[in-house]
């Protein structure tokens, strides 16, 4: 059977959550890759893949208490499961293997 990769916005969902470690809930998640990649994250994206990642069992979420702050609703938290953080390395080694040797030709180029 087939490895399944992380595609490049699931990387960046779970690159996020591990560094935001226990403060890893939507906003923070968005700005995150917002602020360290410059691209435009769309809410909608970002919770597609946070529910897909969920259903694949690379990560899980706990809801916190509600808060007045946020009119009495919760924040749900995410974190990642270690078979998250196994597909992240996998991935991390399949693009550095890739990436192996062509500092030269891109160089030239």
């Amino acid at each position: 059977m087939p490895r399944e990769s992380p595609g490049e916005f699931e990387q960046l969902i779970l690159l996020a959550i591990l560094r935001l470690g226990t403060d890893a809930y939507g906003v923070p998640i968005i700005e995150e890759i917002e602020q360290r990649t410059g691209r435009s994250v769309s809410q909608a994206a970002a919770y597609l893949t946070l529910k897909r990642l969920e259903q694949k069992g690379w990560i899980q979420s706990r809801m916190a208490a509600p808060t007045p702050e946020r009119g009495g609703r919760a924040k749900r938290f995410f974190f990642v499961r270690p078979a998250g953080v196994r597909r992240l390395q996998a991935a991390r080694e399949e693009l550095l293997s890739m990436w192996e040797g062509l500092e030269p030709e891109l160089d030239r180029r």
